[in-house]
């Protein structure tokens, strides 16, 4: 399962969730904390009102909860979502022996990626490796992790900054060929 602190960072570098029925989630607020919930049309349905999408709780009056807000929520996805937003730029995973880090490795095939996140958890002696080509790059990009899960959010991380990246360049070179046509 996803570490929940890189699904936080996943969701504040703008990972929007639209609930589904199969998807893990926890609840952000206390009092929940270690439980993980799965939506399911028979216990927790999606509800979309004018004021927000609820998530309500069926048959939980032993809790006390009716519903909660999918905001309050953290969407933990699944290794198919991950893949499945990577689209295009994911070329594979592989399940390697962890032989511990290799000098530099994650600083030069993982730009802006976790120093040494081959150990962050108990793999069991293996990393899973995910490896991605950026839309306009020419040289792929390695992301590691003990959990496979783990890896594709940290591949997603570097496609989302770097689609930022060229979101930004792409309006500096719209930007200069506007002016030159003044």
């Amino acid at each position: 399962m996803l570490d929940h602190a890189l699904a936080r960072r996943l969701r504040d570098a703008g990972l929007r969730w639209r609930p589904r029925a199969g998807d893990r989630f926890v609840i952000e607020t206390p009092g929940f904390d270690g439980d993980v919930f799965t939506l399911s049309d028979m216990t927790i349905e999606v509800h979309e009102y004018p004021t927000g999408t609820e998530l309500g709780f069926n048959g939980t009056t032993e809790w006390a909860l009716d519903s909660v807000a999918a905001d309050d929520s953290l969407w933990l996805p699944r290794e198919d979502q991950l893949r499945e937003l990577l689209g295009p730029v994911f070329r594979g995973l592989a399940r390697q022996v962890d032989t511990g880090s290799r000098p530099g490795s994650d600083s030069t095939t993982n730009p802006g990626g976790d120093p040494d996140i081959s150990g962050d958890r108990d793999g069991g002696g293996f990393v899973y490796e995910v490896t991605t080509r950026p839309t306009r790059g020419d040289t792929d990009l390695r992301h590691r992790a003990s959990v496979a899960e783990d890896a594709y959010a940290h591949a997603l991380l570097a496609y989302i900054d770097a689609s930022l990246r060229l979101d930004e360049v792409d309006v500096d070179v719209d930007d200069e060929v506007e002016a030159e046509a003044r």
